[in-house]
């Protein structure tokens, strides 16, 4: 590998070490199985990263915050605040379903028992996208507990995903239940409901549309 290519060594040494991080958390992976899966020594890696808490960060931020930007990008610039929401919440569903080492890390993040870590993950890799939802929702109701919601939301996107391995086999469960586009829907008609909106014409149109 190219010493004058610093930035793509890093880039390089995150995508192999991420499914590690996303499988066994930053407890369960030692810096001889990192070292192992980058094919690089430990002090090439310590050059780029001072250590494995610094690695982990930077994983979180290159999984999290690349791929929420993204969706934060697409969403359509002159939809209501209500149509930006429920862009969000599909996209944020469809990450989660679609990328197992994204939905993994999301949850080792949440179930993460290390205070230090826990802030720095709050504070670097999730305030973007969870104040990006809190402002839209200050939008759609400006008396409503933008915190509550906020954290209301993003934890029924995932809790759908976390619990699919064993609600599947429950009473009830259909294989639609697994799509992101439903998940969504139903998520996005809850809020509504007891928030007490009504849903934008552009909204109910789009509903129609898809039938």
């Amino acid at each position: 590998m190219k010493n004058n290519a610093i930035p793509d060594t890093r880039v390089y040494i995150l995508k192999k070490v991420t499914p590690l991080f996303a499988a066994q958390g930053c407890n369960g992976v030692s810096m001889r199985e990192l070292s192992k899966a980058v094919g690089l020594s430990a002090a090439a890696i310590y050059h780029h990263f001072a250590d494995k808490k610094t690695l982990y960060l930077e994983v979180m931020k290159y999984a999290f915050l690349e791929k929420t930007s993204l969706i934060e990008s697409s969403l359509s610039p002159d939809a209501s605040a209500i149509m930006k929401l429920e862009e969000f919440i599909e996209s944020f569903a469809r990450l989660l379903g679609g990328d197992s080492n994204f939905r993994a890390l999301v949850l080792w993040a949440l179930l993460d028992d290390d205070k230090t870590r826990v802030k720095l993950v709050a504070e670097e890799v999730f305030f973007p996208p969870f104040n990006s939802v809190k402002k839209l929702l200050e939008e759609i109701d400006p008396e409503a507990d933008h915190y509550m919601l906020t954290i209301s939301i993003v934890w029924l996107v995932v809790s759908h995903f976390a619990t699919m391995p064993m609600s599947q086999y429950l009473p009830g469960w259909r294989s639609e239940y697994g799509d992101p586009i439903v998940i969504s829907k139903h998520i996005i008609g809850f809020l509504t409901k007891n928030m007490q909106l009504s849903l934008s014409s552009e909204v109910v149109e789009t509903r129609v549309k898809e039938g």
